[in-house]
């Protein structure tokens, strides 16, 4: 089942959609989305970074999320600084709220919760319950990703992580591939993700999804962050195929992004 996410959904979003819905023309209504799409396909960015990437003025971005965080949409963190820092305080940067995410997705995130739910009561609850769960978990995501598996596995091993981002993209995750820091490896970024809500309430999901990864890519992964544990980007650690480094510490794939728990790992969303 192909998620039809935020990203195939552009006229959407926070303002238009329902949450933070303001008087404002239609014109600052779409600009306001579209500030908050970027954000969320880019995960939590200053105004500048955001400025840049929609061809806009610093000075209008701000206009935007000062609303924005009026209607609660986004909310402003610190940012966070690896190593050495200069002089002054870090730069701002905006993320989604819960809200602001949930105007995305709500009603998919809620299908998907639901659909679990039942599940585990048809199996009779407890343990054959789980069981169920994990079982359709598997089943779930295999079929989501098996389109994946001849573009993935037809590239080479030290390009799979980037091949699967790009596909992951196209159906609505946001995701990107960089170098780890300090690592012989990858870090693979979901920076969206329209089941946090479900993955949240059933980790079988994540589990699925890390076991379905580390099949399609030919090497162990493992969880650093995920949006569903309260993290700013979902990142899995993508060690190179011809290694077996140690996972590298738990820093997520850019500076602003929040640095994952200890508990995370086996909890990103599908």
């Amino acid at each position: 089942m192909k998620n039809t996410g935020p990203a195939e959904r552009p006229a959407t979003g926070p303002v238009a959609g329902g949450v933070g819905a303001t008087s404002a023309p239609d014109e600052q209504q779409g600009t306001r989305n579209r500030v908050a799409r970027s954000i969320l396909d880019h995960g939590p960015s200053t105004a500048a970074e955001l400025a840049e990437r929609l061809e806009l003025t610093q000075a209008a971005v701000r206009r935007h999320l000062d609303a924005l965080v009026a209607d609660r949409v986004v909310e402003p963190r610190a940012q966070r600084v690896y190593g050495a820092r200069g002089r002054g305080r870090p730069a701002k940067v905006f993320a989604l709220t819960e809200s602001g995410r949930d105007a995305f997705d709500q009603a998919y995130d809620e299908l998907a919760t639901d659909a679990m739910r039942w599940i585990a009561r048809a199996a009779g609850g407890g343990d054959p319950g789980q069981a169920a769960v994990a079982a359709f978990a598997r089943a779930w995501v295999e079929s989501q990703v098996e389109r994946y598996r001849e573009r993935v596995e037809g590239a080479a091993p030290q390009e799979r992580a980037q091949v699967l981002a790009e596909a992951l993209s196209e159906d609505g995750y946001a995701a990107t591939a960089r170098s780890a820091p300090a690592s012989a490896g990858e870090q693979l970024c979901q920076h969206h993700c329209p089941v946090a809500h479900a993955a949240e309430q059933f980790p079988q999901l994540c589990e699925a999804e890390t076991e379905i990864f580390s099949r399609l890519l030919g090497t162990h992964v493992q969880r650093l962050a995920t949006i569903a544990h309260g993290d700013g980007v979902c990142t899995t650690y993508v060690p190179h195929a011809a290694r077996s480094p140690e996972p590298p510490p738990h820093e997520p794939e850019q500076q602003q992004h929040a640095t994952a728990s200890e508990s995370t790992a086996g909890r990103n969303p599908v």
